[in-house]
């Protein structure tokens, strides 16, 4: 669907689904680079099953207008008029890798309007590095394809979709080709400068579920693990053999972990 913002094209997946106010509300966000379909199969099961999903392209990426905008705190304040101006005062958020700090810095900032808030790949400090960073900005391919090479857990790698035929990893890659690089070149700074999770985790009230990839090797599970503690209600799911991209690397599981707080 797509709906206005500032006088700006907005668009967001409803699994297909038609948008229903009256149904509770689940915001979906991407991480950098891609947009609303990673999020494709987890969508459709929560909108086939009594949620009114909206799995945000958040600015400059997918369908909505640009530009990106350059901050975790700037794309959190966005994130929530977004939700207002599609209907959705009150809601649960889902967040992976960018999306995560996003959905942490939305349920922060969002008080009662947020019931809950599940982040997927999540670290509370995601430092890039330099020379990725640089890559990014120059718009090189080779930014896309270390980004992938990281993405994945070992069976990933080598395959590890259902389907026949299908390469995750080359899924993946074609997913950031379609990207404007420079969007991704913002997502990836903005996620580097973030330093506010610690403080923003102690305004959350409402629960929280950490969903980690064993396997993790972008976002190490071990370092999401620790961050619980600062939560007033937090559950840790640690998915054994995902990656980063948990969300097509274990799709079943990562559903089962999303139902259990969305």
């Amino acid at each position: 669907m797509e709906f206005g913002l500032g006088g700006k094209r907005v668009f967001a997946g409803t699994g297909g689904r038609v948008h229903d106010t009256a149904l509770p509300h689940v915001v979906l966000l991407h991480g950098a680079g891609m947009d609303h379909t990673i999020f494709a199969l987890q969508a459709r099961a929560l909108a086939h099953h009594g949620r009114n999903v909206l799995a945000l392209d958040l600015p400059g990426h997918g369908r909505s207008a640009g530009p990106a905008l350059d901050s975790i705190g700037g794309l959190a304040d966005w994130v929530l008029a977004a939700a207002a101006a599609a209907g959705a005062e009150r809601f649960a958020i889902a967040g992976h890798s960018m999306g995560a700090l996003v959905a942490l810095e939305v349920a922060a900032r969002g008080g009662e309007r947020v019931k809950a808030a599940v982040l997927l790949g999540f670290v509370p400090e995601m430092r890039v590095h330099p020379d990725l960073l640089a890559a990014a900005r120059a718009g090189s391919h080779g930014a896309l394809e270390l980004m992938t090479s990281w993405s994945f857990a070992p069976a990933g790698q080598l395959g590890a979709n259902p389907a026949p035929g299908l390469w995750l990893p080359g899924g993946a890659l074609r997913l950031l080709e379609r990207a404007d690089p420079a969007s991704l070149a913002l997502d990836l700074a903005a996620c580097d400068a973030y330093r506010d999770a610690a403080e923003s985790a102690g305004k959350i009230r409402g629960p929280v579920l950490l969903l980690l990839g064993g396997e993790d090797r972008m976002t190490p599970a071990s370092r999401g693990r620790g961050f619980a503690a600062r939560l007033a209600e937090a559950r840790v799911v640690v998915l054994p053999e995902a990656g980063h991209m948990m969300m097509i690397e274990d799709p079943v599981g990562t559903l089962s972990a999303l139902r259990t707080l969305l």
